[in-house]
């Protein structure tokens, strides 16, 4: 079967910075290892992700999909993603439940949450592109990325106006965060469960002496990227030379693999084949039927699909009278619902 073309560029396009970032191969494993493990930190994240029991249940089949979705947001055509995002929208309106942590309630749609998953994504993603990869963006290219994450926001439930546009603002962000965040037991767990790319990423066919030294490797490669006191909080230090022999192992890898489109598409399909076809037309050079750069506005009135903010305000409604999606169940089995490729 041959590489199936996009109907459009989506939302950024070739000319985009964020096709630039989130294309280089550090997003696949550094980037997308560090995000995930951010985030545990949250304490309502980390009992929905808990008590949901996915991750551990099924952490292939949940990193596989989780790529998929963020390589369709940033590469799929515009019916694509707005597809995802809605799908995405109906799965996470069941992930309610209370936060044993701070006795709050959790809510996977909840603007606040969302916010937290998808600055620290965007940030880790290009900070591991900055410290294994290229280096830092020009001035113009780094505004344009924030521009771009804030575009990127109007595919969940996020006011675009609360993402920052510099990293100034990023910073002052996670500052202002950074009193939520708790290192719990749970948190502490998942972190070290998700540290272990042997278990999340890499296919059981790899051999095991590679799969054990790239794990070493990938882990403290990760680790070297994260903030002392976040470290501290995670319950994952490690000593400044174990941070500067780490990135000298894995810059050159990673730049060896950025060389070969070949080896980018390989690599791809051992660690995220969902995500394969989402990705395959950009590494092939394969046009789009249109090759336009979509709006989200008009995207979504010719395909009729209502806005995350629209829909969850809907929730809420629901939700008030008593009505609305029934919680998951504690450990459920979930389903395999696809996103839209």
């Amino acid at each position: 079967m041959g590489t199936r073309r996009q109907q459009d560029y989506g939302f950024f396009g070739p000319e985009s910075v964020t096709w630039k970032v989130w294309s280089y191969p550090t997003s696949i494993v550094l980037g997308f290892l560090r995000a995930v493990v951010i985030e545990e930190l949250d304490p309502h994240l980390v009992a929905s992700v808990d008590q949901s029991g996915q991750v551990k249940q099924r952490p292939k089949l949940r990193y596989d999909r989780t790529m998929q979705y963020f390589a369709t947001v940033k590469f799929g055509d515009a019916e694509s993603v707005l597809r995802a995002s809605d799908t995405l929208m109906k799965i996470h309106s069941r992930a309610i439940g209370h936060d044993p942590v701070t006795g709050g309630t959790y809510d996977a749609n909840d603007p606040a949450s969302q916010l937290w998953i998808h600055l620290t994504a965007w940030h880790s993603i290009l900070y591991t592109y900055e410290v294994f990869g290229p280096g830092k963006l020009t001035p113009d290219e780094e505004t344009r990325y924030w521009e771009e994450c804030a575009r990127a926001a109007e595919f969940q439930t996020i006011d675009p106006a609360d993402v920052p546009r510099d990293r100034d603002g990023i910073r002052a962000y996670f500052a202002a965060y950074r009193p939520r965040l708790v290192g719990s037991e749970v948190a502490q767990d998942m972190m070290d469960f998700l540290l272990d790319a042997n278990t999340i990423v890499l296919p059981e066919r790899m051999p095991a002496p590679l799969r054990l030294v790239f794990n070493a490797v990938a882990r403290r490669a990760v680790i070297a990227t994260m903030p002392r006191w976040m470290r501290k909080l995670g319950a994952t230090g490690q000593s400044g030379f174990t941070d500067h022999v780490a990135i000298a192992l894995t810059r050159p890898v990673v730049r060896a693999v950025a060389a070969s489109k070949h080896v980018q598409l390989w690599a791809l399909k051992l660690a995220s084949p969902r995500t394969v076809p989402v990705i395959e037309p950009l590494l092939r050079g394969i046009e789009p039927v249109n090759p336009v750069v979509r709006e989200p506005a008009e995207a979504r009135a010719q395909y009729g699909v209502v806005d995350p903010r629209t829909q969850y305000a809907e929730i809420l409604a629901a939700r008030a009278v008593e009505a609305g999606p029934a919680p998951y169940p504690f450990h459920h089995r979930e389903e395999l619902v696809a996103f839209p490729a």
